[in-house]
């Protein structure tokens, strides 16, 4: 697959999973050994626990969206910079535990490099700005100015 087509698919991935909830696309466009790498996420490794932290994403932040910022790709990879916004409506359940609501509006910026084979995602690698959603949510001080 081209370039472009590997950037078109991860859209699409945005674009009906993570904002329309859409889980079945997630199983046509992610392949069934992917391999997923979030160091936020340890929990997640791979398609079925992605789909289920697409599910937790979109119930703790219902406005949940994603917006692509930049995006390069050669190869079979697609390096995004992408920020994410929403409002922290209903508890956040993780490995760590339970974070109850904060009706805090969320920006948090990161980059995912996605490789592809074949018209499928295969492994993700994602870097977000964690201690900034921590701090927006209130939960970490924010630095003195």
């Amino acid at each position: 697959m081209s370039t472009e087509v590997n950037k078109a698919l991860f859209q699409r991935l945005i674009d009906e999973a993570w904002h329309k909830g859409d889980l079945a696309v997630v199983d046509e466009l992610i392949a069934s050994d992917f391999v997923y790498h979030d160091p936020a996420a340890p929990h997640v490794r791979n398609r079925e626990e992605y789909k289920q932290r697409i599910i937790g994403e979109r119930t703790s932040f219902p406005d949940f969206h994603i917006t692509i910022d930049d995006e390069v790709a050669a190869g079979d990879k697609v390096v995004t910079r992408w920020t994410v916004r929403g409002t922290h409506s209903a508890p956040i359940i993780d490995q760590f535990g339970t974070i109850a609501p904060t009706g805090k509006q969320i920006a948090v910026t990161g980059i995912t490099i996605d490789r592809w084979s074949n018209g499928q995602l295969v492994e993700e690698w994602l870097y977000g700005d964690m201690l900034g959603f921590m701090q927006q949510l209130g939960l970490m001080p924010q630095p003195d100015k």
